[in-house]
């Protein structure tokens, strides 16, 4: 148990310096510009974009994903297991949804406890083993329990932020005095929302791996989760999502839902499966 919470810390830590190093960056960019009136406009844009979004983030990752409220009376062993697994957590039993979707996967949201969720396809329960389900529960509880939607909207703030700065700074100009010159201030506008997204990615990719191991604590099996993750990663590669699923909410889900395209694979919200997995079995002798 120990091995497992230095491994959710030192992910926290990870996150924490790129949650830092995103700061940074937004304070580069205002220096270069020079100009702080602006820029402080469109950070205030930025901020309540992400405010709005997280107060209302389950509702609308919930209607982007379809999901439907799931009755107690429709699968009470579910029920069961969910509410089992929160005790373990220690965190209330969050509304439970199904996404009719033939796709294994699964996700959850919420700004904290008492406002989360957790939505699970139709193909998952069909797929997975109880025990397998049981290591999926986990993981989407442990999201729950490290405040995963909170972190994601500060990284989602800041680098909106960014964005809109250099966009700014493209079509207004930064001021004549900027201490970076016009080849610096031309290469910000470029580089300054890449590297944002970057550092977004990474901050997804700790929450995962966190997860992951706040997961196989709860469950108490981290063989449960890695076997989970196997097939699901096999069945999202062979079963589509259908309908109009946008692909904004595709970091929520455990496994990616879409089919990276291109050079779209370089930029993963989720880390590798075969990376996670032996993450995992390493825990194993732990718990």
């Amino acid at each position: 148990m120990t091995t497992t919470k230095q491994s959710t810390w030192g992910a926290t830590l990870r996150t924490t310096i790129l949650l830092a190093t995103l700061s940074g960056l937004l304070v580069v960019i205002g220096f270069t510009i020079g100009g702080q009136q602006t820029a402080l406009l469109f950070l205030g844009i930025a901020v309540l974009m992400n405010f709005f979004s997280y107060f209302f983030s389950d509702k609308l990752a919930l209607k982007m994903s379809g999901a439907q409220p799931m009755e107690e009376s429709e699968n009470p062993e579910y029920f069961q297991m969910v509410r089992e697994l929160c005790q373990r957590a220690e965190i209330p039993m969050p509304r439970l949804y199904v996404i009719p979707q033939e796709q294994p996967n699964a996700f959850a949201t919420g700004r904290n406890y008492n406002h989360s969720a957790v939505a699970v396809t139709a193909g998952i329960t069909r797929l997975l083993s109880t025990d397998e389900l049981r290591g999926v529960v986990a993981h989407e509880l442990a999201h729950v329990k490290h405040r995963d939607i909170l972190i994601q909207s500060v990284a989602s703030t800041i680098g909106a932020a960014i964005t809109y700065i250099a966009y700014m700074l493209m079509w207004f100009g930064g001021d004549n005095n900027s201490p970076l010159g016009l080849i610096g201030s031309l290469a910000m506008v470029l580089l300054a929302p890449l590297a944002a997204s970057i550092i977004q990615l990474a901050v997804s990719r700790q929450r995962e791996y966190a997860a992951d191991a706040g997961g196989a604590a709860i469950c108490g099996n981290p063989e449960s989760l890695a076997s989970a993750l196997l097939r699901l990663e096999q069945g999202a590669e062979n079963i589509p999502m259908k309908g109009h699923v946008s692909e904004a909410s595709e970091p929520l889900y455990i496994v990616k839902p879409f089919k990276a395209k291109g050079l779209a694979g370089l930029f993963s919200t989720h880390p590798p499966i075969e990376e996670r997995v032996k993450r995992l079995r390493q825990m194993r002798p732990s718990l």
